[in-house]
């Protein structure tokens, strides 16, 4: 494609632009009640031609960044609710919710579903990961007939503080190498942080923000809910086993991976090639799903005496036939983000505040901040953030804890401020069953939290780190 040409637009006026297409897509859905997907489409035209993005080439950065959102999401969406879905319909949810009950108790279930998603988001995307996990959250709030609220933010918490800091995610793994940093040294530092963070932003908020929401339903976006009797649920450790497993491969493909840029191994080695085909996220929920389909589904079929017929084909039709919506609005959502992107406002925002002169650790913070809130994706803005800050950070002869501190502080810029342009903030909510308000009220309320925690905690690292 082209360059894309821009007509000249004031500064002032960009901002101004963006403010107001916010704005509208929220007055949209909120008071009209127009349908997200929609909403989002029109404004991302409207925002893009008041922007100075020429008529010919509206289309295509509405299309490119539809694209580039959906064939990042739509796999792992798909594969993670039929992986989801198997184990909630096989009894595995229960088996799941029933150990962690017995282990932890009714009262502490909040925080364990919390932790056991901090231990799930380590090596696994914020989507899929919180899609695997959705129907343990579903099996635990029916059964303490609690509200949904309560048990699902501690795990969105859990999410997006694993999301933000910790390698080997997108965002803080491309900051630390534009930067420089040590990889090993940022990922002890961001699981240091992250557990503060976690436990007072996304643990002890969450339980104050789902005060507020006592009596909100468990959803059954992934179907109905499954009462399987006890003798023919799975074994725990068949489930424990088939949820691991695509933690188990990409982990796989990071060590190869790291060994491999290292120079240990050569990029012909056998190993590391099946690593980076079995490995990726989306591959590996796919083999996932495969071997649940096998583990959870035809072998229990076939030892209970029952054919399976058509059963499993429609069960793959039923999970996937309601997430085809959210792929949509998650798509139209990276839509608006590419048209706020290609007109330059987090450029100029973030220009201006690494120019004031600020502490960098703070400059990056505000850095990845300012384009996380003008474009949306944690991953674009960390990673641009990093080149932006890189040549002022190796110039200053830090230490690598110091600069660990600093990569952290970018990641938590990236995460927090959700709103309308992030794919997230749609994939999130609907699968949780939040309306837009509510999801303003929630996850962008943690997300914005998180981020401040984050930055607080990595601020104290790095002022220690470069004090010694």
């Amino acid at each position: 494609m082209d360059p894309i040409v821009l007509a000249e637009r004031p500064t002032a006026l960009l901002i101004a632009i963006a403010v107001v297409a916010i704005a509208a897509l929220l007055l949209l859905i909120i008071k009209a009640k127009m349908h997200a997907f929609f909403a989002l489409i029109i404004v991302s035209v409207a925002t893009a031609l008041a922007a100075g993005i020429g008529v010919a080439d509206t289309v295509d950065v509405i299309i490119g960044g539809f694209s580039k959102t959906v064939g990042t999401v739509a796999l792992l969406v798909g594969f993670g609710a039929v992986l989801g879905r198997l184990v909630e319909v096989s009894g595995g949810a229960q088996v799941l919710a029933d150990k962690m009950l017995d282990t932890f108790g009714e009262r502490k279930a909040p925080l364990a579903l919390g932790v056991a998603s901090m231990f799930y988001a380590f090596p696994i995307f914020l989507d899929a990961g919180f899609i695997v996990m959705l129907p343990i959250i579903y099996t635990v709030a029916r059964r303490l007939r609690g509200s949904f609220m309560l048990y699902v933010l501690p795990s969105i918490g859990a999410f997006l503080t694993m999301h933000a800091l910790t390698p080997p995610h997108p965002g803080p793994t491309a900051a630390a190498t534009v930067m420089g940093a040590d990889v090993g040294v940022v990922t002890i530092v961001a699981i240091l942080i992250a557990i503060p963070t976690f436990y007072l932003a996304g643990y002890r908020l969450s339980l104050i923000i789902a005060r507020r929401y006592l009596d909100m339903p468990v959803p059954s976006l992934l179907g109905d809910p499954a009462d399987v009797p006890a003798e023919q649920r799975p074994a725990f450790a068949t489930v424990i086993l088939t949820l691991l497993l695509p933690l188990v491969l990409i982990c796989f493909n990071t060590v190869l991976s790291t060994m491999e840029a290292g120079g240990s191994i050569s990029s012909d080695n056998i190993l590391y090639e099946l690593s980076r085909l079995v490995g990726t996220t989306s591959m590996a929920l796919m083999l996932s799903a495969l071997v649940a389909m096998l583990a959870l589904f035809i072998l229990p079929q076939r030892r209970q005496g029952r054919t399976i017929g058509d059963a499993l084909s429609s069960l793959v039709d039923d999970a996937l036939a309601p997430v085809c919506s959210i792929i949509l609005i998650t798509g139209a959502g990276g839509a608006f983000g590419a048209v706020l992107t290609t007109t330059g406002i987090g450029d100029i925002v973030a220009g201006g505040l690494d120019a004031i002169g600020l502490p960098v650790i703070v400059a990056a913070f505000l850095v990845a901040t300012a384009f996380r809130i003008a474009q949306g994706s944690a991953t674009v803005a960390a990673t641009t953030a990093g080149s932006i800050m890189a040549p002022a950070v190796m110039a200053m002869d830090l230490n690598p804890v110091a600069i660990a501190a600093i990569v952290v502080a970018v990641g938590a810029g990236s995460i927090g401020f959700s709103h309308v342009n992030d794919s997230g903030f749609w994939l999130i909510g609907r699968f949780c069953g939040f309306d837009t308000a509510t999801t303003l009220k929630t996850w962008s309320v943690v997300s914005t939290a998180i981020a401040l925690v984050a930055f607080v905690c990595a601020s104290l690292v790095y002022v220690v780190a470069s004090a010694l």
